[in-house]
């Protein structure tokens, strides 16, 4: 895993957002970023009781793919779960305000 823990670490203990895009930005090239960031969306979808079949049409991406997401979200200590679950209690704390 090289570094990856470290990383990890730093990014925990960091609050500001724009710091981090602006990290991910430089350490990531475009294809990283954009192939993250459709595993991202793929998982949302997923956890919003999305189709797989309905999300390979929506982001393009092969069910092969959706498939590895969805076993990683049923694993029983999930951190694909645990990572979205925060991200939607942070949407409802925003929605809140």
């Amino acid at each position: 895993m090289y570094r990856l823990e470290e990383i990890a670490r730093v990014l925990a203990a960091t609050d500001n957002e724009v710091l981090i895009e602006k990290f991910l930005t430089a350490i990531l090239t475009k294809k990283e970023i954009d192939e993250i960031s459709s595993r991202w969306e793929l998982v949302k979808l997923l956890h919003q009781g999305l189709s797989q079949r309905k999300i390979s049409e929506k982001l393009g991406l092969s069910l092969c793919k959706i498939t590895r997401g969805s076993r990683e979200l049923k694993k029983r200590a999930s951190a694909f779960k645990a990572m979205v679950e925060i991200h939607m209690h942070n949407l409802q704390d925003r929605r809140t305000i």
